[in-house]
């Protein structure tokens, strides 16, 4: 891999108004249309891997998937979804975008299961080209200080200001932004929101000029290189923290036990553990209708991801202190 470019000088603040102007459109400046993401300018083949890190809950998810444009990283409200990295493809023109989600970096607890995970994100970020830095438009507190301090100094970041769309006082932005160049010294700025279609245009033409000339690693229409092994659990996992909120510890898992290739038909038997006995009953729901319809909802997402029939059975088994044990943790297929 190519060495990375040092990062260019702090803006100036009428660059950075300028920047911040064109973001939220303002009249008074012009905003050049961004191209369609299939006609990016032809020219030497470019391919680089972009770290997306952030504190729990700020979207690094929902960008990863925006960005590839199918759903490769599961989502939902509950902290500390995201578990494993997540490597999302994308090529566009004569560029292979190699997206890396991580999980949000955890400073609460020190179980067995949290060190795995930011033994992960410290991993993304040490041999990547470009750092994706996600934070929440308008706000930095602790967490974010704590994820920034873990970056390597000699690999561009790209400070993204998510969720745009929820910010009220825009004029605010402006000295935020400027606030944010003090703390670090971001090779770009770029406020956004990642269900926006036009900032994620705008994006990648943002990052492709940071990633070195070399030739493609993945084949330009895969889109991600994990297994479908893999999904079928992270799909499975999705709904069950979606459809138990937050009386749900976080530490549950999905474990597959059986995954069997039929053609166009896939049959998965899949168990979701849990630390205690009252957890289960969380999980099952009354005569069973919760764990129902976390089988049914994740069963209709695979089918539409791989256009095909799926089979999928579902338990709930009780391992107590599984987050703790760190041989456990390797064992259900974490780092």
């Amino acid at each position: 891999m190519n060495a990375p470019q040092p990062p260019v000088p702090s803006p100036a603040h009428d660059d950075l108004e300028a920047m911040l102007a064109q973001a939220l459109r303002k009249p008074s400046v012009t905003v050049q249309a961004a191209p369609p993401v299939d006609a990016l300018p032809a020219g030497p083949k470019r391919c680089g891997h972009v770290a997306i890190v952030g504190k729990p809950n700020v979207g690094k998810s929902t960008l990863l998937n925006a960005l590839v444009g199918q759903k490769v990283s599961i989502t939902s409200r509950k902290a500390q979804t995201t578990r494993h990295r997540i490597t999302g493809l994308r090529t566009l023109g004569a560029t292979q975008f190699v997206f890396v989600d991580t999980p949000g970096f955890q400073t609460r607890h020190g179980n067995a299961l949290n060190r795995s995970l930011n033994k992960t994100v410290l991993g993304a970020v040490a041999d990547v080209d470009v750092i994706v830095f996600v934070v929440e438009a308008g706000h930095f507190n602790l967490a974010d200080a704590n994820v920034l301090a873990l970056l390597p100094p000699d690999v561009p970041v790209i400070l993204v200001a998510n969720k745009l769309d929820m910010v009220h006082r825009r004029s605010e932005l402006a000295p935020w932004l400027r606030s944010m160049q003090e703390r670090h010294p971001f090779t770009e700025f770029v406020p956004m929101s990642a269900k926006n279609a036009k900032d994620i245009q705008r994006f990648y033409a943002i990052v492709e000029k940071h990633l070195p000339e070399q030739d493609w690693m993945h084949d330009a229409d895969d889109l991600t290189d994990r297994s479908e092994r893999f999904m079928a659990s992270e799909m499975v996992r999705e709904k069950l923290f979606r459809l138990t909120g937050d009386e749900l510890p976080y530490t549950s898992t999905v474990v597959i036990d059986k995954f069997e290739d039929e053609g166009k038909l896939r049959r998965i038997a899949a168990t979701i553990v849990v630390e205690r006995e009252g957890h289960k009953g969380m999980v099952i729901g009354e005569k069973g209708e919760k764990l129902k319809r976390i089988g049914t909802e994740a069963r209709q997402e695979l089918e539409t991801l791989w256009g095909g029939k799926v089979f999928l059975e579902l338990w709930v088994k009780v391992r107590s202190g599984w987050a703790d044990d760190d041989a456990r943790v390797r064992s259900f297929g974490y780092e």
